[in-house]
């Protein structure tokens, strides 16, 4: 079996696992619910740090740098967190367990130092790079925009490595960028292959607004909207839970040779 099969049946058995344990929904909602409530407070501090007493606002620069590096270490371990619950719950079905939302919560929970590390240095070279792409020219934004591109493919397998295998933040690097040469075809296609899934869902959510356009009215075309609007939020949901079990289904593919132990007849062997 080639690694474009591989690959499109890692996609199908992801959405398999996201529509028979449709618990695991709840970690993208709680993940966005959070960041939004950190964010509305970074916002107040950064409010108040805009009006000192004494109408200076030559502190501002550095006291915002803090607050944006705070909050993008904060919304990092907030999706760090709920992303590792997902994995933890896809995994053990993918192992032929029934998970529930305390396994997934539980398992990241085992895990959050590991977890907050991986976000400060995740974080960190973010930051770094979006910086250094506000000061280069048109051929250094594309540069580091590749660097970037690579780190986000080297990185692929992080997360489940600080799980299953305790390494810290730089040993997991090295260790997902082992598992990534040894299934770059099939984590390529699958994850090709999930986005166009949710590109094409996406854009029937275009249909509503058309409907609400067609129609001429201004409420017509409100509700349309909102409906859209509802499918989108929905789908985006979808997408995350799906994106996430991909990753385990990867992962227990590229250490195992195996991407389920029996859940819905797909599994496979390795070629390796």
């Amino acid at each position: 079996m080639g690694k474009i099969s591989r690959g499109w049946k890692l996609t199908k058995l992801s959405l398999g696992v996201v529509r028979k344990d449709k618990e695991i929904l709840i970690f993208p909602v709680l993940s966005a619910l959070v960041t939004f409530a950190i964010l509305a407070s970074f916002i107040v501090g950064v409010f108040f740090a805009m009006n000192p007493i004494d109408s200076s606002t030559e502190a501002f620069g550095p006291v915002f740098v803090v607050f944006a590096f705070a909050f993008y270490l904060v919304a990092f371990f907030i999706a760090l967190f709920f992303n590792a619950a997902v994995i933890g719950c896809a995994m053990i079905r993918l192992n032929g367990g029934d998970p529930t939302v305390k396994d997934g919560l539980r398992i990241a929970k085992e895990n959050v130092g590991r977890i907050f590390m991986w976000a400060l240095l995740a974080a960190t070279v973010g930051l770094i790079i979006k910086a250094l792409q506000q000061r280069v020219g048109f051929i250094g934004k594309i540069i580091l925009g590749f660097i970037g591109m690579a780190w986000t493919l080297v990185t692929y397998f992080v997360v489940p490595v600080l799980i299953y295998e305790k390494l810290g933040p730089l040993g997991a690097v090295k260790r997902s960028a082992a598992l990534i040469k040894g299934s770059w075809g099939e984590t390529i296609v699958g994850n090709l292959g999930l986005g166009i899934i949710f590109v094409l869902l996406g854009l029937a959510g275009l249909l509503p607004i058309i409907i609400g356009v067609a129609i001429g009215t201004f409420a017509a075309i409100a509700v349309c909207v909102i409906v859209a609007v509802v499918y989108w939020v929905v789908l985006a949901v979808l997408a995350s839970a799906a994106q996430s079990v991909l990753v385990a289904a990867l992962y227990r593919f590229a250490t195992t040779g195996q991407a389920s132990e029996g859940f819905e007849d797909l599994q496979f062997s390795s070629p390796w």
